[in-house]
């Protein structure tokens, strides 16, 4: 049993289960970006990225996030690693009947995803931690940092939106595989629950890719 985290599966379920957690973290995410376009005031956008920025239970749970992702890419490289060295020559004909495209490339759709994340933090969250922005008052009673003005500045510039999009869409298919993957890892695997599952997977992935998506092209286009 003490042992069971430094096995092949133990490692799979790691990666299960911070994927899992990730997954929900980006709906709180969505939610809150949507209310840029879904308002017409940078209030709402502005008071809940500042509830989430020093609300103690918040602050513990971004510690949990970080983690979270630092478990996902390292137990992730650690089995494509161990792989590699499974299988150190590729087969005269590759055998793609038995290896999906998701599964194949995983690994790089996950260093494409690691890149954005690293500017993405650079951008906002580093910024509105240790950066200067500017402040904004709401019924002159209480100042809150104006991220929604940074979002908007960068958003209204051509190739970050297009960077942005493209990200998503490759995240796109990351999160399609990656759904289902988990609760295969965490032994939901069932003549019943399994379509389900994949289904849930394909309309959580829409859902939240079009969202991501929609928020650059509706600011582009109207601010």
């Amino acid at each position: 049993m003490s042992n069971i985290f430094n096995s092949s599966i133990g490692k799979k379920l790691m990666v299960a289960l911070a994927g899992l957690f990730l997954i929900f973290f980006l709906l709180v995410h969505l939610g809150i970006n949507l209310t840029l376009i879904l308002t017409e005031s940078s209030r709402p956008f502005n008071v809940a990225a500042h509830f989430m920025g020093t609300n103690i239970i918040i602050k513990v749970f971004e510690v949990i996030l970080f983690i979270a992702f630092l478990l996902h890419i390292i137990y992730i490289l650690i089995l494509q690693i161990q792989n590699w060295i499974a299988r150190p020559k590729r087969y005269k004909i590759p055998n793609f009947s038995q290896i999906s495209f998701f599964s194949k490339f995983m690994i790089w759709l996950g260093g494409i995803i690691l890149t954005f994340l690293v500017i993405h933090l650079t951008d906002f969250y580093f910024k509105s931690k240790f950066g200067h922005i500017e402040e904004i008052t709401y019924d002159n009673i209480r100042y809150y940092t104006d991220l929604s003005s940074l979002v908007i500045q960068k958003f209204q510039i051509p190739v970050i939106v297009i960077f942005y999009i493209a990200c998503f869409l490759t995240l796109g298919f990351h999160l399609w595989h990656g759904f289902q993957s988990a609760f295969q890892t965490l032994g939901l695997n069932h003549k019943v629950y399994t379509p389900v599952i994949k289904k849930l997977g394909m309309v959580y992935t829409i859902v939240v890719v079009s969202g991501f998506t929609i928020i650059p092209l509706v600011i582009y286009f109207t601010q």
